[in-house]
């Protein structure tokens, strides 16, 4: 199936979302990177909900929304995250995850090794505040249980790290986690994770934010702690630095058809990046962030490369 023919797929009905989407000549699998403290394997690429799926489900947008979830299970993805800092998120994929119809194809098109991988965030301070919070947030998505739950952006990071640890003790959770979103953390980041332990860690990573990879994510595969990139496309600034540019023909060497990918595969050629979370709404986009994980990445050479070219710009 060529890429016209996936956006006509995509701009069909749900119901066509059921076909597999393969490129000529490469794999349709996508690649999977091993969660250090368990050996499960998550899919490289997953979807990130801030803003996204912050809405009014209209008859409409839900219809979109829906083709986005299915299409994004379809293409091999597991992990979606979310956060009660994102406002209607958590509702809206509680919402279209558990509706009737949705829920069976869901379940078909999920990975033979687990299906979605639901990842969220605990944000405000106090400990009883943290396990209100927490119990809304699976209230909202419709489970008893949370694949991953981590503080967001640090807040009152060690209470509710200890009532996580608690958590995931009784089977509430599978995994802990904590998060930021801004490089003048990393250094906060550093000390907590010499100190305290976590399963995973979520942390802006992109060619407009590359600090992490001084220290951060050596870091983490010397503690052993999973690696979700938020910002993998700079929210979106990436893409003004490219606007009207083509993209160069060695981009091939890496099975990249897509500044969208160029940026993405740059993000997760990077071994210590467990999956990188890119946000959209969009069918046609998460086709094209979903292809980053297919096919060869960048090697190190390349990635230097990739990195000269978008400083440059």
């Amino acid at each position: 199936m060529t890429r016209r023919e996936v956006a006509k797929v995509i701009g069909g009905t749900t119901a066509a979302l059921i076909f597999p989407i393969k490129t000529k000549g490469e794999s349709s699998a996508m690649l999977t990177r091993t969660i250090p403290s368990s050996g499960e394997k998550l899919p490289v690429i997953g979807l990130g909900t801030w803003r996204a799926f912050d809405v009014d489900l209209s008859a409409d947008v839900r219809r979109q929304l829906e083709d986005v979830l299915l299409l994004f299970v379809k293409l091999g993805g597991r992990v979606i995250d979310s956060s009660p800092m994102y406002g209607r998120a958590e509702e809206v994929i509680g919402d279209l995850t558990s509706a009737p119809g949705i829920r069976e194809n869901l379940a078909t098109a999920s990975p033979s090794d687990g299906g979605l991988f639901l990842a969220t965030k605990v944000w405000t301070k106090g400990k009883q505040s943290g396990i209100q919070s927490m119990e809304r947030s699976m209230s909202l998505l419709r489970t008893n249980r949370i694949d991953l739950m981590q503080v967001h952006n640090l807040v009152d990071v060690n209470t509710q790290l200890a009532t996580l640890r608690e958590w995931k003790q009784q089977g509430r959770i599978r995994y802990t986690g904590i998060t930021h979103y801004e490089s003048g953390a990393l250094s906060e980041i550093e000390k907590l994770m010499r100190s305290q332990k976590f399963d995973f860690l979520q942390i802006n990573y992109s060619l407009m934010e590359p600090e992490a990879e001084e220290r951060i994510l050596p870091l983490a595969q010397e503690r052993g702690v999973a690696v979700i990139a938020n910002r993998p496309l700079g929210s979106g600034d990436l893409f003004g630095k490219v606007r009207s540019k083509p993209l160069p023909d060695w981009a091939a060497e890496f099975d990249c058809r897509s500044w969208a990918q160029f940026f993405l595969k740059w993000v997760v050629a990077n071994p210590a990046i467990t999956c990188a979370i890119p946000a959209t709404d969009k069918p046609r986009h998460l086709e094209d962030n979903m292809q980053s994980g297919i096919g060869r990445l960048p090697d190190a050479k390349l990635r230097r490369r990739m990195a000269e070219l978008v400083s440059s710009l």
